[in-house]
């Protein structure tokens, strides 16, 4: 096939697709209906004459010549991108952008922030406070904060370790002294437990104090983890949260930890693109941030 009847937009529609395991992901990230990109691959497959993806009730699975095709084309277009970014001189010029998770951004990152100005004033910092996984190719920020088991969590990127998520039970001094007393991990259950997303962590938790079958009974339920700590922090319930995002509040007895028991959760990991490849802006925020972290 001559260079001039590559099909282009099939291929870009069938890469979004392949990589993110969804037409409808990848209309969303191309701007298009899911439609246009159902009808792009299945172009991209007449063309050539096998079919890329195995349809399935909601899901799709990529074939074995779709996934030969997807590993040349993800590392092609992100060359091009790369080299596009480059070209353009799109980063740089004494601003850095980061993509952090929301509690991590609220509960740390803002609160120290002017640390970094003080010492690189020359930087303006672009905070954007995003949970969801971020496609360095479509997205301005080089460099983002996320919460993860593992660095396997996000193929085809670089991950420093930041921080283990140690998540630790607290409860307002007010609700503490005022509500039911709290003298073993079951005297938890007369108060509202506060979730993030779902039961699961507080399941944990009871397990890990010798309770595995405790019924929870009453509960709020929040999408992150900030919501959660600003909730405990006005007396709505008991909350398992972050140690690190609340030291600062622990510490100055805005909330109580009533035991010393904790459970893993995952970790705050630095991901980029490629860490060399950075402009010096960014590469200024991920040496400060690795000091600060570790500090």
């Amino acid at each position: 096939m001559k260079r001039g009847r590559l099909p282009l937009t099939a291929l870009r529609s069938f890469e979004a697709a392949g990589r993110l395991g969804s037409f409808t992901l990848a209309a969303d990230e191309l701007a298009v209906s899911q439609a246009a990109v159902s009808r792009q691959v299945k172009e991209l497959e007449a063309d050539l004459g096998r079919p890329l993806f195995e349809r399935r009730h909601r899901a799709v699975r990529l074939t074995p010549a779709g996934q030969g095709l997807l590993a040349v084309l993800s590392r092609s277009f992100d060359a091009i991108d790369a080299s596009l970014s480059e070209v353009r001189g799109r980063r740089g010029g004494g601003l850095v952008e980061i993509s952090a998770e929301p509690s991590f951004a609220a509960c740390w990152l803002v609160p120290h922030l002017d640390d970094f100005r003080m010492g690189h004033p020359e930087i303006d910092v672009a905070v954007d406070s995003d949970m969801r996984l971020i496609d360095f190719r479509t997205h301005e920020a080089e460099i983002a904060v996320r919460h993860g088991l593992d660095a396997k969590a996000w193929p085809r990127i670089e991950a420093d370790h930041l921080i283990d998520v140690e998540l630790v039970p607290v409860i307002a001094p007010g609700l503490l002294a005022g509500g039911p007393a709290i003298r073993t991990p079951a005297d938890l259950l007369a108060h509202t437990l506060l979730h993030e997303e779902n039961r699961s962590v507080w399941e944990r938790w009871f397990a890990a104090a010798g309770l595995p079958d405790v019924a929870l009974g009453r509960a709020q339920i929040f999408a992150e983890g900030n919501l959660v700590l600003q909730a405990v922090l006005r007396g709505h319930g008991v909350a398992l949260v972050d140690s690190f995002l609340a030291a600062e509040d622990i510490a100055a007895g805005r909330l109580v930890q009533p035991f010393d028991l904790s459970i893993r959760h995952g970790a705050y990991w630095l991901v980029a693109r490629n860490f060399k490849r950075l402009s010096p802006e960014a590469s200024a925020f991920r040496d400060w941030l690795l000091r600060r972290i570790e500090a």
